[in-house]
C-alpha cells in the first residue's frame, strides 16, 4: 500500500481503502479500479490523495467496525468543521450536541475493542480529524471508567472544540515547517484566546473549559520539564491522554508517526500527567500489540504477536522470525531481559494469520471476522457490498 496524492493517479490504479462522501455514501469500494471520472470525483471531493495497492498487493482485511470507524470519521469531520467555524466566527454552537451523541452512541457504549485506524492529515484539516479522535477515545475511556452520562458528554464535548484556538492561528504560521519564538508565542494567545471563547459560548457549563486549559497546562509543564503545577480533573487527565496519544501516532503529510507501542510507553512513564487508571482504559478501549502485529524486541530480533496479553499489554505470546520458536513474554523468569520496543509498521497495519494452524498447536487466537470486498475486475455498484 502507497500513499498517492490526487494529482499524481492513474486510470486502473486500485483504492486500498474505501471512499465516502460527507453523508457517509460509499463512492468507491475498496480493490476498486481508479476510472478518468473517478479521478475527476476524488479532485472535486478535495481529498490531498488516497491510499492505493501495488499492482500485486492483496487487499488488507477490514472487519465491519473497520469500516464503520472510517465511514463514521469522514461524515463526522466534517459536521465538526462546520460547528467550530460557526463557534469561531459566530460564537455559537448549533450542532455540538448532536455530534457528541452520535459520537457516544456509536463509542461511548462498546464492550469490546476497536482498531483505532489513522487517516492521513494535512494541515488545512488536521484540527477537525484531531478533534473527532480526541472525542472517540474520551468517549471510549469514560465508558470503561463507567462514568455518568453527564460527566461523558461534557469530557467528549472537551474533546471537539479543546483545540479551536488553533483555528484562528496565521494561515502563514501554519504552513510553516519549523516555528520562531515569535510564532510559538502568537500559538500560544491564540490557544489562550480559544479557552476564552469557549468559556463564552459553553458558559452554561464550566467544566469544558476547566478540561481543556488545565490539560493544556499540564501538557505544557510536561513538555518544559517543569513539576505539575495544577491539580487536574478527571476530564483534563482523560483529555491529556487522548490529546497525546492521537498527536503521536496521527498520520501526517509530513514526518513520520510514532507507534502505538511507543506512544504507550511515552503515557506510562509519566503517570504524574496520565493517569495509570485512564492509560489502563485507552488500553482496554483499543487494539495495541493485537495478534497479527509485527514486533521488533530491544536485541534486534523480529516477531509476530500470536497472542495478546490482557494484563500486561507489552509482554504477548510471540513468534520468532529468528527460529519460529513460541516466546512467551509474561513469563518473565525466562524472558525478563526481553522487552518490544517498537512495532514493524506499513501504513496499513492490519494482517491475517492462518489462525487455525495455531488453534492447531494448541494456541488460542482470536478469529476476526473479515467483510468481503468486490473481486478486482467487477464492475463496483455504490452500496452493492453493505
Amino acid at each position: 500500500m502507497k500513499f498517492v496524492k490526487t494529482a499524481d493517479l492513474k486510470t486502473g490504479m486500485r483504492l486500498a481503502r474505501p471512499i465516502y462522501n460527507k453523508n457517509g455514501v460509499l463512492l468507491y469500494e475498496r480493490n476498486s479500479k481508479l476510472t478518468p471520472q473517478g479521478i475527476s470525483s476524488i479532485q472535486n471531493f478535495g481529498l490531498l490523495g488516497i491510499f492505493i495497492l501495488e499492482p500485486a498487493e492483496p487487499v488488507p482485511p477490514m472487519t465491519i467496525d473497520d469500516i464503520n470507524f472510517e465511514r463514521f470519521q469522514t461524515m463526522y469531520v466534517f459536521a465538526i468543521q462546520e460547528e467550530l467555524q460557526l463557534i469561531l466566527f459566530r460564537n455559537r454552537a448549533a450542532k455540538i450536541q448532536v455530534i457528541t451523541d452520535n459520537v457516544l452512541r456509536s463509542y461511548g457504549h462498546l464492550d469490546k475493542k476497536i482498531n483505532f485506524i489513522q487517516n492521513l492529515r494535512s494541515k488545512e484539516d488536521y484540527v477537525y480529524k484531531h478533534s473527532l479522535n480526541v472525542a472517540i477515545l474520551c468517549a471510549m475511556m469514560a465508558h470503561a471508567m463507567n462514568l455518568k452520562v453527564e460527566e461523558m458528554n461534557e469530557i467528549v464535548i472537551s474533546g471537539l472544540v479543546h483545540d479551536i484556538g488553533k483555528l484562528s492561528v496565521l494561515k502563514s504560521i501554519q504552513e510553516k515547517t519549523s516555528l520562531t519564538a515569535q510564532d510559538m508565542e502568537v500559538e500560544r494567545r491564540a490557544e489562550l484566546a480559544g479557552y476564552e471563547l469557549i468559556e463564552k459560548v459553553f458558559s452554561s457549563n464550566p467544566g469544558i473549559k476547566r478540561n481543556c486549559l488545565l490539560c493544556r497546562k499540564a501538557l505544557d509543564d510536561l513538555a518544559s520539564g517543569k513539576p505539575l503545577s495544577v491539580k487536574m480533573t478527571m476530564g483534563a487527565r482523560m483529555l491529556a491522554v487522548a490529546e497525546t496519544y492521537d498527536t503521536m501516532t496521527a498520520m501526517q503529510y509530513v514526518g513520520e508517526p510514532a507507534s502505538e507501542v511507543k506512544a504507550l510507553r511515552y503515557l506510562m512513564e509519566n503517570p504524574e500527567v496520565f493517569d495509570e487508571r485512564v492509560v489502563e482504559a485507552l488500553t482496554g478501549s483499543i487494539n495495541i500489540l493485537a495478534a497479527g502485529t509485527s514486533i521488533e524486541l530491544n536485541t534486534g530480533e523480529k516477531g509476530l504477536v500470536i497472542t495478546p496479553n490482557t494484563r500486561n499489554l507489552l509482554r504477548p505470546v510471540i513468534l520468532s522470525f529468528k527460529d519460529n520458536s513460541i516466546v512467551d513474554l509474561s513469563n518473565e523468569m525466562v524472558y525478563g531481559d526481553l522487552e518490544i520496543v517498537d512495532i514493524m509498521k506499513t501504513m496499513d497495519n492490519r494482517y491475517i494469520m492462518d489462525t487455525s494452524a495455531l488453534r492447531n498447536q494448541g494456541i488460542q487466537v482470536e478469529e476476526p471476522e473479515y467483510v468481503p470486498c468486490q473481486e478486482e475486475d467487477e464492475e463496483y455498484v455504490p452500496g452493492k457490498n453493505f
